[in-house]
């Protein structure tokens, strides 16, 4: 990689001298924290080739798609990107597009590029991220397209560069892939089986981080619950939290995502006893449904998720607790529904990711009997109907209280407020001159809406 990363640095430093600018790239990334972190570290890949940040597609050299496949609304807007490129290319034929990421993992997504989407120049998957340097320098090499699918890797390759969003805050992952199999889920079968970081190379990444300037971390996995096994360290996740809670400078902690039939009573105490652990767990529950969850290859009934709850609740009044929510999977029922409905009024949620059962080729869900779209449209706003009412309560809740919040930013729609997110996972918008993003400072709110809070700065 060392080599292929400074043949394209000089290549990049010779067209620096020629037209007087730096060689830009545009990365856009669709979907969860995972691909986010993606390409923050394909972003410091670039950084050490000699590339420089495009605002947008139209002033880059180079663009990157990083791509999802969890739901369709990702793929079309790809494939919306890719055609809106076409003219673009065809002005500028010196413009390289690289499409990678999860959708890559899928025959048929990398068929229909290939017949369709003929001048994309660099097709690469989940497991070879680390090979961009190679890559890039064979599509630069060649003129032609380059594609680079790999089926699988046990390989974790440690130390790659990362050019994060921020400096007060960073995604650490913990571990890739997953053993779940969730019936309607295509994560499995596109990021690989699970495996789990060495614990030491974990501490020692947060342990610079923090000495970096980060205040926050968030600890990724697709089921941070299931760390270590199969590692032989005896550290699980519980024992990793214990561990990260002690490193100095760090002040909060967070996770995501929790599978609900691996959160022991273990994880539960670590929760309790380290106080930069974020009172805020993210649990997907799904459905309500107990046959519904079979189906679904979840693993757990309702009343074993509701007590989850209760337990996680007792730790500390200000526990909250979100959750992702599908509606209209394969054969439900409006009993089916009815559960989910339950769970939502008795769990009182503090937010909710919620969806319409997207059918994902090569999954066993796609082969079941499908619910037909309008039930599903009259199901999901029936869900929201329930939803929004407590998470509008659970916001009323905090007006009057003084929150501790982590400034991340001024707001995009009201300079002359700052926004940034209370430990509870709640998002601020708040007036504070003496404010500076990056800090962790007391607000008062006073007031709320559904989806977040607003308020004064203390100082």
């Amino acid at each position: 990689m060392e080599n292929a990363t400074q043949t394209v640095r000089a290549y990049n430093e010779s067209w620096l001298s020629l037209n007087g600018r730096q060689p830009t790239v545009f990365i856009s990334t669709f979907g969860c924290q995972a691909n986010v972190h993606d390409s923050e570290k394909i972003s410091g890949l670039l950084h050490e080739m000699g590339y420089a940040q495009a605002t947008s597609e139209t002033q880059a050299g180079l663009v990157i798609y990083n791509t999802c496949c969890v739901r369709e609304n990702a793929e079309n807007k790809l494939f919306g990107h890719l055609g809106e490129l076409k003219r673009a290319k065809e002005r500028n034929r010196e413009l390289r597009i690289a499409v990678c990421g999860c959708m890559m993992q899928t025959d048929a997504a990398v068929e229909k590029l290939l017949r369709s989407y003929p001048y994309v120049d660099l097709i690469f998957g989940t497991h070879n991220l680390h090979a961009l340097p190679e890559l890039l320098l064979a599509s630069i090499e060649s003129c032609g397209q380059v594609v680079d699918i790999w089926d699988s890797s046990d390989d974790i390759r440690e130390d790659l560069p990362v050019k994060r969003e921020h400096s007060f805050k960073a995604s650490v992952n913990i571990m890739y892939g997953c053993d779940n199999y969730c019936s309607y889920c295509i994560v499995p079968y596109v990021r690989g089986r699970e495996r789990s970081r060495k614990s030491a190379d974990i501490v020692r990444e947060c342990e610079k981080l923090s000495s970096d300037g980060v205040r926050e971390l968030l600890l990724l996995g697709q089921n941070v619950n299931s760390y270590g096994a199969g590692l032989g360290e005896g550290v699980n996740f519980a024992r990793l939290l214990r561990r990260l809670n002690k490193i100095d400078g760090l002040e909060r902690i967070r996770f995501m995502t929790s599978h609900p039939k691996d959160l022991s009573d273990e994880l539960i105490e670590a929760i309790v006893d380290c106080r930069k652990i974020c009172r805020h767990v993210h649990l997907p529950i799904q459905s309500g449904s107990d046959a519904i969850l079979e189906k679904m290859n979840r693993r757990y009934i309702k009343e074993d998720y509701l007590e989850l709850v209760r337990k996680l609740m007792a730790i500390s009044p200000d526990m909250r607790i979100t959750t992702d929510i599908i509606v209209g999977f394969p054969g439900e029922t409006e009993a089916d529904f009815e559960h989910t409905l339950d769970v939502v009024r008795r769990a009182r949620f503090s937010n909710a990711f919620t969806f319409k059962y997207s059918k994902r080729t090569g999954t066993p869900a796609a082969a079941m009997e499908q619910v037909p779209d309008d039930i599903v449209s009259e199901r999901f706003t029936r869900l929201l109907g329930a939803l929004n009412p407590i998470v509008y309560e659970i916001s009323l809740s905090n007006v009057g209280k003084v929150v501790s919040v982590l400034v991340e930013e001024r707001n995009p729609v009201d300079p002359a407020l700052f926004t940034g997110r209370a430990e509870d996972n709640s998002i601020v918008h708040f007036s504070g001159n003496s404010a500076k993003i990056g800090d962790i400072i007391d607000v008062k709110i006073t007031g709320c809406k559904t989806f977040y809070l607003t308020g004064e700065a203390m100082t």
